[in-house]
């Protein structure tokens, strides 16, 4: 499994290109802009861009879809319950399953709490987490759509991965641009509340 960060937008958005180092298959998560940016990233790389995933439906991580669709015929995909905030999705997830990319197995973790149809992707140890688990904190709830216990409860469920986790954000809000699932248990902001320790 490969992962390149690159940070994108204007609001220190992470956008990720991810792997399989197999068969060279690649997707892009919440491609934020610089567009043109991804696309030479994943060539340099031998690398061919096949899905364009969203982790939420929140504007500032669809901004990318549809030029990068243009410039890699690349299908999009979002959970169902985020399709009314991006209307153009060639693939609707509705349910915890596994999405397949060459012969890397990514399995989809239903995350509502800042959206309702928020996911995070889980792989070899790797956690995509969108605007659900940041560095240090969490995605907000008071836009439309958001729901703190939902979101309470979705961390929990990723807290239940090993501590050993690599979480990959959505945006460049933390200390650094990567932690860990035993890190966040004891630094994150919202241990107590969301019902994970701290020391």
């Amino acid at each position: 499994m490969l992962i390149r960060q690159i940070k994108a937008g204007c609001l220190d958005n992470f956008t990720y290109v991810v792997a399989c180092e197999k068969t060279g298959y690649a997707l892009v998560v919440d491609p934020a802009g610089d567009t043109e940016q991804i696309v030479k990233e994943a060539e340099a790389a031998g690398l061919t861009i096949k899905y364009i995933l969203n982790t939420h439906g929140h504007g500032d991580h669809t901004a990318g879809n549809a030029a990068l669709k243009q410039l890699t015929g690349a299908r999009v995909v979002i959970h169902k319950l985020d399709a009314d905030r991006y209307k153009h999705a060639d693939i609707e997830l509705d349910k915890e399953d596994t999405f397949q990319l060459g012969e890397l197995e990514l399995k989809i973790i239903h995350t509502p709490g800042h959206t309702p149809g928020g996911i995070c992707l889980y792989a070899d140890g790797n956690l995509i987490t969108g605007d659900t688990l940041f560095v240090g904190d969490s995605g907000r709830t008071d836009l439309p759509g958001g729901h703190r216990p939902a979101l309470g409860a979705s961390i929990r469920k990723l807290m239940a991965l090993p501590d050993e986790t690599v979480i990959w954000p959505g945006h460049d809000y933390g200390s650094s641009p990567t932690s860990t699932i035993g890190r966040e248990k004891k630094q994150n902001v919202n241990a107590r509340e969301y019902g994970f320790y701290r020391e």
